[in-house]
């Protein structure tokens, strides 16, 4: 059966479907989805309107498929999209051709690191919640390393190499010439926990400093003592698109990270980073109080 369609797709002038669509390309076949549900259609009625067949319709809407920008504007026209500034967002996402520096790990790092790389690097404005350890676009060499002589099973030392050159490659991210915003909420258990030893932790923290003087950077600090504060477990990464439809919230598990874009989560953590900040201190008091951990070591 999988042999017959794939034969059909080719037949049609169709690619094969990609075995490992990255979360971009699946976000964009998400949002034709729940554009094509918001008009009432099934998957077969809106693959007849632009000349297509359900199996090359169920392709694009998993982004195993391409679809190019000309046909994503005739889906939305059919679908009585009125929102532009989705269809154009989509449109340009649609246009992009090739991956960015990341699929040079294609096959080294998982699927789920280059997601986060790619969601960065198209990310508007970024916010992140963190309780535990400094934000990874912040992170120094020493202290990614530290990180990762904790993990079971160790892995192998190239795997090490490759994934502390991956996180700081991503960092540069913040020095584009027009670079996003990045606004980090961190919890004063994240600067006083050393992953490694002192010296690493001390040289984090001033790297820290130096990071929050940048005017793309804001970095606020929630400290032991404020009153009420009970999201010491809570942290995430809040990506913002081109439009609010396309927001991406990264969280990480154990076993991976996950991303969500359904308009209840966002929602969620929109509000979550929003409670947290309540909570901070002022930029200027979080860099004197990180300098204060930090001459404390």
């Amino acid at each position: 059966m999988a042999v017959q369609q794939t034969r059909d797709s080719l037949r049609g002038g169709h690619m094969p479907p990609r075995t490992q669509p990255t979360a971009r390309r699946r976000r964009l076949g998400a949002e034709l989805r729940r554009m094509r549900e918001a008009a009432g259609m099934t998957a077969r009625e809106a693959a007849e309107l632009i000349g297509t067949n359900p199996i090359q319709m169920s392709h694009m809407e998993a982004g195993k498929a391409g679809v190019s920008e000309a046909r994503l504007r005739r889906m939305a026209s059919q679908y009585a999209c009125l929102d532009d500034a989705l269809v154009d967002a989509l449109a340009a996402m649609a246009g992009e051709r090739g991956g960015g520096w990341w699929e040079e790990y294609r096959g080294t790092l998982s699927h789920g690191a280059l997601d986060l790389a790619e969601l960065e690097h198209f990310a508007a404005r970024m916010r992140t919640l963190q309780a535990a350890y400094v934000p990874g676009l912040l992170q120094t060499e020493r202290y990614i390393r530290g990180l990762q002589s904790y993990r079971l099973p160790k892995p192998p030392e190239s795997h090490s190499e490759a994934l502390t050159a991956f996180r700081r490659r991503r960092a540069e991210v913040l020095d584009r010439e027009s670079p996003p915003r990045f606004e980090a909420v961190i919890h004063e258990s994240a600067l006083r926990t050393r992953v490694a030893d002192r010296a690493t932790a001390r040289e984090q923290l001033i790297y820290l400093l130096e990071q929050s003087e940048r005017p793309n950077v804001d970095v606020r600090v929630i400290p032991f003592a404020a009153d009420g504060f009970g999201g010491s477990g809570d942290s995430m990464l809040y990506a913002d698109g081109p439009v609010s439809k396309l927001d991406t919230v990264q969280i990480d598990a154990l076993h991976g990270l996950f991303l969500l874009d359904a308009e209840s989560q966002l929602v969620r953590y929109r509000a979550l980073f929003k409670k947290a900040v309540t909570f901070s201190l002022g930029i200027d008091e979080s860099r004197d109080f990180i300098k204060r951990v930090a001459e404390e070591l």
